[in-house]
């Protein structure tokens, strides 16, 4: 055979080596990203509609969690913080429209104070996805419930439902340390 004949094939060699490298590649970030996001990637997924589109976003959003501060709460700020929750669960069967909204805020607080930035939900919803992707659609229904209530559209077994999803993520919240699965999905990842 001729000379040009063996780099034709030298190159397909390499070419075809370097694309099932390329695949396998993103076949083990897209297998990383279902991991660490959970039911958030499917979420993501649907809402996106797009397979890279969705997967560039949730790794931006991991990319912006490992840029902030987030630390877990001292067992002082801790039991102030599930005192109040107490509070505002017994406030439910009384004024269960503020208890509900009182339980919004006190989740805003605590993850303030954890580091989150609060300003915007589907920021906040984005940057809890990463270390809570468990619950973060919990987060999601809550709020939807909560902008129902507002507009006089929830009813009472709504508003149970929100305090209900509320308090799955300020459990998570809350806990002595950061889950030990967020730790080990983000230095996965």
């Amino acid at each position: 055979m001729q000379a040009w004949v063996w780099i034709v094939i030298a190159v397909a060699v390499v070419a075809v080596i370097a694309l099932a490298a390329v695949v396998v590649g993103q076949q083990q970030r897209r297998a990383q990203l279902r991991q660490t996001f959970g039911p958030e990637y499917e979420r993501t997924l649907r809402m996106r509609g797009d397979r890279g589109e969705a997967e560039r976003e949730l790794a931006g959003r991991f990319e912006r969690r490992r840029g902030l501060d987030i630390r877990p709460l001292g067992a002082e700020q801790r039991e102030v913080y599930a005192r109040e929750w107490d509070e505002v669960q017994a406030r439910f069967v009384d004024m269960p429209v503020d208890a509900m909204r009182d339980a919004d805020s006190l989740l805003s607080r605590v993850m303030r104070e954890r580091g989150y930035p609060v300003s915007d939900f589907e920021q906040r919803a984005a940057d809890v996805s990463v270390d809570h992707p468990g619950v973060v659609d919990n987060y999601r229904r809550a709020q939807s419930i909560s902008q129902r209530s507002a507009a006089g559209e929830a009813s009472t077994e709504d508003l149970r439902q929100a305090m209900v999803h509320y308090r799955s993520l300020f459990n998570e919240l809350l806990a002595e340390t950061e889950p030990a699965d967020a730790q080990q999905r983000r230095a996965q990842v």
